[in-house]
């Protein structure tokens, strides 16, 4: 995996996070109010998780005034689709060579 694959299962590997990402990924841009009263934790602790997903490019700011906007950048997350297609294929493949091992096995 390189390194851009790590950041993203790391931004991603936090359940709190997650639900952030996935907030703005259905809800659209949101402010940090906005994402802390449905967060269920401190404005502090969502700033830090808006900080580790903008990180891994997982989010954008815009700043407006006083507030800050976030919104989720979804083609962020191709490297990981890329990852899973990889193993996809790879165990496929096994899945295939076992099928056909067992079959022989039955003939």
């Amino acid at each position: 995996m390189d390194t851009v694959t790590d950041s993203l299962f790391r931004a991603l590997a936090d359940p709190t996070r997650r639900a952030v990402y996935e907030r703005l990924c259905r809800q659209g841009e949101q402010n940090v109010r906005t994402l802390t009263d449905l967060a269920g934790v401190s404005q502090p602790a969502v700033s830090k998780h808006l900080a580790i997903l903008k990180e891994a490019g997982l989010v954008t700011e815009r700043r407006d005034g006083r507030q800050t906007h976030y919104s989720a950048q979804p083609g962020a997350l191709n490297p990981l689709v890329d990852w899973l297609r990889y193993y996809n294929a790879f165990w496929s493949d096994r899945f295939d060579r076992l099928d056909d091992l067992l079959k022989r096995m039955d003939q």
